[in-house]
């Protein structure tokens, strides 16, 4: 139970429900939930590609990270000594081509949407990660694509609504610009801008559910996403030192899920909002319990 333990530790179980929820309002847009004939299996298998593909872009992140978090973050599986890399190597490996081959076993076009995902991570682990703009970027992309992988399940609504894939992107550009601060301190502009995006994103939402005539439904889980991102980031502004932007951070990122439950009442999804918000005591839970950056 102990190597486990450390084993999720490793992959950050909390977030690993946030992609989820991802694929989840993904398939929602598309309107797969509405069409009377849906197939569990397909749903389960892009859910269960997400997973994998994000806590083996996770652990990548740490084994990149091994010698920075011995300094800055030695309470981590790599650097306390509790994991290998060898092992988290393998792990990684592994997590990343089961993802790529659940998607393919669904359909080839989500299996190459899965394996841009794939790439992507590691492009961002490796190399953009350090970067103040290519660093937020990638990650965005990787989360835009995420999307994606849910939208896949209908090929003609991914061809109608592929756009929206900008909107995580968006979303995880200013989260993790904001979290560039999270060890030593922040930079106030950065979170200016970062709670300048958040607006744009839940106005974003708010246009769509209107078209959509899905407003008021939207807003029951809308409102509660903007206090849950935007109390934290304030607090971080008022006062920019590392424990305030920590918080701001680990919000926003648990927080997607119920932006994503927005997404799906936006769309007509009911159910299917509830369900995804229903992922958040979830992730909360488990936030408390595993690290969330």
């Amino acid at each position: 139970m102990g190597k486990i333990h450390t084993y999720l530790r490793l992959m950050r179980p909390a977030n690993v429900v946030t992609s989820i929820a991802d694929v989840l309002a993904g398939i929602a847009i598309s309107g797969y939930f509405l069409n009377g004939n849906i197939n569990y299996i397909s749903v389960f298998l892009l859910c269960f590609s997400t997973a994998c593909l994000y806590a083996g872009g996770i652990v990548f992140n740490d084994i990149f990270d091994a010698d920075l978090d011995k300094i800055e973050r030695p309470e981590r599986a790599i650097p306390s000594g509790a994991i290998t890399i060898r092992e988290a190597w393998l792990i990684g490996s592994s997590l990343l081509v089961i993802g790529v081959f659940s998607a393919v076993e669904f359909r080839l076009f989500s299996g190459i949407i899965a394996f841009a995902i794939a790439v992507a991570a590691l492009l961002y682990n490796k190399f953009t990660k350090h970067s103040s703009l290519l660093g937020p970027l990638n990650m965005g992309l990787c989360r835009g694509l995420n999307l994606w992988l849910g939208l896949s399940i209908l090929s003609y609504s991914f061809n109608q609504w592929q756009i929206l894939g900008l909107i995580p992107l968006i979303y995880i550009f200013s989260i993790t610009m904001i979290s560039q601060g999270e060890v030593h301190g922040g930079n106030v502009r950065k979170l200016y801008i970062g709670g300048f995006l958040y607006i744009i994103v839940i106005c974003f939402i708010l246009t769509a559910s209107r078209i959509q005539d899905n407003m008021l439904l939207t807003l029951v889980f809308l409102l509660p996403f903007a206090y849950m991102i935007l109390t934290p980031l304030f607090n971080a502004i008022e006062d920019p030192i590392a424990k305030n932007i920590g918080k701001a951070v680990k919000a926003g990122v648990i927080s997607l899920i119920l932006m994503d439950a927005a997404w799906a009442a936006a769309f007509g999804s009911y159910v299917a909002a509830v369900a995804i918000a229903c992922l958040l005591p979830i992730s909360i839970w488990l936030s408390k319990r595993f690290a969330v950056t």
